[in-house]
């Protein structure tokens, strides 16, 4: 379990398009067709990674509150599933349905999506604007497997709040931490 920080894409970058299935419905889905009218938050997740067991209440949690707000939720997963097959497409939907997940969950086979967002760990977050511009990237909260730390989702959650009455968002945002994107080789 390698600790991999985010990299961090530069705020205000353009949310990058996308066309990806969904493991639970098999329809495919563009960052427009996962777009809240308020704001979008574009997760890059996993079945394995520890990191994001620990968050995955916290995460259905968080779109559960900011759904009915205007919120868009989209979880990607680009992990390479011929060394992990934890993670495929099957097991993906299985996680989906046994988490609650109310959002799409999408598969990335080419990796593409994830080279296009920078992503490079599990649990990344993004949060774009209704005019898809990047407003914040980073943690969820300072919960970590094993440090004792509740999840809140405090970060995301802040960042969010401050979208929903346009107000400003701070900018000294905490990578998130987690294993990373298992790339094909």
């Amino acid at each position: 379990m390698a600790r991999t920080p985010s990299n961090m894409l530069e705020l205000g970058t353009e949310a990058p398009e996308f066309l990806l299935p969904n493991t639970v419905d098999q329809q495919d889905y563009s960052f427009i067709k996962t777009q809240g009218k308020k704001g979008t938050v574009v997760m890059f997740i996993c079945n394995h990674c520890p990191y994001v067991k620990h968050v995955f209440k916290g995460i259905t949690s968080l779109a559960q509150d900011y759904q009915n707000k205007g919120v868009g939720f989209v979880a990607i997963s680009s992990n390479d599933i011929e060394n992990y097959p934890d993670d495929s497409p099957e097991l993906m939907q299985q996680t989906a349905q046994e988490q609650g997940f109310t959002f799409p969950y999408l598969y990335d086979e080419t990796q593409e999506v994830a080279k296009a967002y920078d992503a490079a760990c599990t649990p990344d977050f993004y949060l774009f604007d209704s005019e898809k511009k990047l407003v914040y990237r980073g943690q969820m909260d300072d919960s970590r497997p094993g440090n004792d730390i509740p999840v809140t989702g405090n970060d995301l959650r802040a960042a969010l709040d401050a979208l929903l009455i346009n107000s400003p968002i701070d900018p000294l945002q905490k990578p998130s931490l987690g294993c990373n994107i298992k790339w094909k080789v």
